[in-house]
C-alpha cells in the first residue's frame, strides 16, 4: 500500500460526537456565535495556557482581525519571506504594505538580524512565522528588538497547534496568536481560524470584526468596518471535538519524527531541519532539504512512481518577494530563503501513521536520495 501526502483523522467516535453535536445545533437553530463557538473558543485557550480565544472564519481572517485592530493602515509590517501567501495578503487586505525579510535556514524563521534589516521608521507590526510547528528559540531576542521600538509582535501560528518552547505555547509569545483550522492541519475545523491574546482590548474589537463591525451581536449598530468572519457553530462543533485528540496526534507525528531523525542522520546531504533545544513541535510539516543540484520534481516523481510514497506540499516552494502577486513589494534578494524554498521537501506526517508507513517512506527516500545525489 502506498503512503498519501496527507491523511485527515476523524476515528468512529469522532464521528458519533460530531453527528451528535450537528444534531442538537440544528435542533435549537442556533447556527452560529453559539454554544459551540463558545466551548471551542474556552477549549483552545485552555490548552495554549491563553485567557482569551476568538473564533473567526479562517487563519488569514485571524491575522487580519489583529491587524486592523494594531493598526497597520499604510504602514509596513514585517513577515518572513518563507510563508504561506495569506501572511502577506492579510497585512494587504488590513491596508498594510508587506516588508519581506529573509529568514534562518535553521529555523525558517524571521532572525533577530534579519528583522533589524527589514525594519522602517514606519514598521507597524512584525509577524513571526512558527513554519511547520517550530518554535524558533529566537523569539524572546525578536519579542525584544519589536519591544525598543514599540511595535507589536504578531504570530502566524497556523501551523503551530500544541507547539511550544521551554513550556510556553504557541501564541503566548506576542501580542496576540493567529491559528488555523484549515482540513490538513493537526486539528481541524473544515474551515476555521482562531485568535489567542491576553489583551482584553483585542479580544474585543476582534469580536466586533468578526461579526461585520457591530457593536453587539443583536444590533445593526456598525462600529468597526469589519466583516463576516464568523465560524459556525457546525464548524465550532467539528473543531471542539477534534481538538480533544491534540495531544494525541502530537504525540503520534513526534514519534514519526523521531524516527525520521535517525534515518535520515545516516544520508549525507539530505538535511532535515531539526527541532531547536526546547521546542515541542507538533510536527505539522517534517521539513528536509535535498543536496543542491538534486532537482526536487525528480525525487518526488522517484518516491512516488517506485515507492508509492506522496511527499506533502513543501512549505514553501517559492518565497514570498519572488511570488508575482508581491512583486511591487520585491527589495532585492532574500539568499536563505530562496535557497531552502528551492531545496526544501515535506516528509509524509500523518496522526495516525503506522510504523510500517514510516518505514516505507525511509527506504523510498533513502533509496532514490542515494541515487539521485550520488
Amino acid at each position: 500500500m502506498g503512503v498519501p501526502a496527507a491523511r485527515i483523522v476523524f476515528d468512529e467516535s469522532d464521528r458519533t460526537a460530531v453527528a451528535d453535536a450537528v444534531a442538537e445545533i440544528l435542533a435549537t437553530g442556533a447556527l452560529t456565535l453559539g454554544p459551540w463557538t463558545e466551548r471551542f473558543e474556552q477549549a483552545f485557550a485552555a490548552e495554549h495556557g491563553a485567557s482569551h480565544a476568538v473564533a473567526v472564519a479562517s487563519g488569514t481572517a485571524a491575522l487580519e482581525v489583529i491587524l486592523r485592530s494594531v493598526g497597520v493602515r499604510d504602514r509596513d509590517v514585517v513577515v518572513p519571506a518563507v510563508t504561506f501567501y495569506a501572511t502577506a495578503g492579510a497585512v494587504l487586505h488590513a491596508g498594510g504594505r508587506p516588508v519581506i525579510a529573509d529568514v534562518d535556514p535553521a529555523t525558517l524563521a524571521l532572525a533577530p538580524d534579519t528583522l533589524e534589516a527589514a525594519l522602517t521608521p514606519d514598521t507597524a507590526a512584525v509577524v513571526l512565522v512558527h513554519i511547520g510547528g517550530l518554535i524558533t528559540p529566537d523569539v524572546d531576542a525578536l519579542r525584544a528588538v519589536c519591544d525598543r521600538r514599540g511595535i507589536p509582535l504578531v504570530e502566524d501560528a497556523a501551523h503551530a497547534h500544541g507547539s511550544s518552547l521551554n513550556g510556553r505555547a504557541a501564541g503566548s509569545f506576542g501580542l496576540a496568536g493567529a491559528f488555523s483550522f484549515y482540513p490538513t492541519k493537526v486539528t481541524t475545523s473544515g474551515e476555521g481560524g482562531m485568535i489567542l491574546t491576553e489583551s482584553p482590548e483585542l479580544r474585543d474589537e476582534a469580536r466586533i470584526y468578526r461579526d461585520q463591525g457591530k457593536g453587539s451581536f443583536t444590533t445593526n449598530h456598525h462600529v468597526l468596518p469589519g466583516y463576516s468572519w464568523r465560524m459556525s457553530e457546525l464548524s465550532a462543533a467539528v473543531g471542539a471535538v477534534h481538538l480533544r485528540r491534540l495531544k494525541e496526534f502530537i504525540e503520534t507525528r513526534r514519534a514519526v519524527a523521531r524516527r525520521y531523525d535517525t534515518a535520515l542522520a545516516g544520508l549525507d546531504g539530505l538535511d532535515p531541519v531539526l527541532e531547536p533545544a526546547g521546542c515541542r513541535s507538533n510536527y505539522y510539516k517534517y521539513v528536509a532539504l535535498l543536496p543542491r543540484g538534486v532537482e526536487r520534481a525528480d525525487f518526488k516523481r522517484a518516491v512516488a512512481e517506485e515507492y508509492g510514497v506522496r511527499l506533502s506540499g513543501e512549505v514553501y516552494d517559492l518565497p514570498l518577494h519572488l511570488q508575482p502577486v508581491l512583486t511591487p513589494y520585491r527589495r532585492g534578494p532574500l539568499p536563505a530563503a530562496e535557497d531552502v524554498c528551492a531545496r526544501q521537501i515535506c516528509l509524509p506526517v500523518h496522526s495516525d501513521m503506522t510504523e510500517d508507513e514510516a518505514e516505507q517512506v525511509i527506504e523510498a527516500v533513502s533509496a532514490v536520495h542515494r541515487r539521485l545525489a550520488g
